[in-house]
């Protein structure tokens, strides 16, 4: 049977003409900033700073990139970053997954009232300055601890992994597996974490993210600069608009070129931006569903 094709009205027509064009604006104001730091980066420090280079690479040269290959201190925050990533966000997962799987419990008794107690630190905190007293009491000044146990805990992914258990693990397996003997620590491990490999995922993006950008907390707690993560790195490059204190960082291939300290300092800027960030944009475009996914999954059940 042929069905007639529905042509689309007058008003069709130019509401969808506004809405390309607004996904078109919207393209153009993602992509430019991305395309302006790729090209200054490898752009050379006068057309940079002079602003002959407004989109595309002009003049272009590696000694930037050369420059921070050489400067050791972006190893060492690379680093930093790395093992702070994988540690908080192992913590995060260890704290958020059996603490949403209880609350998602409908024998477990009062439930409700902790998860509304919960949420009362969503909209009241103690302030940075208790905050700050509070782990320097506790001895966490210049511990990996003090930027990975305070946020240990977040309630609004409790909220999400809470509702995907309710809404994807069917009850019935679960009473099943209790029927044939199966302990509840026992059933966590073996069948619902198995099961809940979607939600592990996102949860350990979020937290992944979170952490890799992160770096209030450590300019907070951290005095010891060998323990900067690589965003705080970052900041006191930016803010300090000079990588070379003393010219015992440089490396030898920067120390050759042509270009004065402060000129190059401006690539230098834009190549860090690229070197900080590299590792999230290759790892997004392989785990997006899953972010996708998580915001559906906070959608379909309260």
């Amino acid at each position: 049977m042929n069905v007639k094709t529905i042509k689309p009205s007058k008003t069709d027509r130019i509401f969808m003409g506004f809405v390309y064009l607004f996904v078109a604006l919207a393209l153009i104001l993602v992509l430019y900033p991305l395309i302006y730091v790729i090209s200054a980066s490898i752009s050379s420090p006068t057309a940079v700073n002079s602003g002959e280079m407004w989109l595309l690479p002009k003049d272009v040269t590696w000694e930037g990139y050369k420059t921070i290959l050489g400067y050791d201190t972006i190893w060492q925050g690379y680093r930093n970053t790395i093992f702070y990533t994988a540690l908080g966000t192992f913590i995060n997962l260890a704290f958020t997954l059996p603490c949403a799987y209880a609350m998602g419990r409908p024998e477990f008794f009062g439930r409700n009232v902790f998860m509304k107690f919960l949420m009362v630190p969503m909209f009241i905190g103690g302030g940075l300055i208790p905050s700050y007293l509070l782990i320097k009491n506790l001895g966490m000044i210049d511990t990996v601890w003090a930027i990975t146990i305070p946020g240990a805990v977040s309630v609004y992914n409790i909220a999400i992994t809470r509702t995907f258990f309710q809404s994807t693990i069917p009850r019935e397996m679960e009473e099943a597996a209790l029927i044939d003997g199966c302990t509840d620590i026992q059933m966590f491990f073996k069948i619902i974490l198995p099961l809940s490999m979607p939600i592990i995922a996102v949860m350990g993006l979020f937290c992944g993210v979170g952490h890799w950008n992160s770096y209030f907390s450590a300019l907070i707690y951290f005095t010891d600069k060998s323990m900067y993560p690589l965003q705080l790195v970052l900041r006191e490059i930016l803010v300090n608009s000079d990588m070379a204190k003393g010219g015992t960082e440089m490396s030898a291939a920067a120390a050759e070129v042509a270009y004065s300290k402060q000129q190059l300092a401006a690539v230098i800027k834009y190549g860090v931006m690229i070197v900080s960030t590299l590792p999230i944009i290759i790892v997004y475009p392989f785990l997006q569903r899953y972010f996708v996914k998580g915001v559906m999954v906070g959608s379909l059940k309260g």
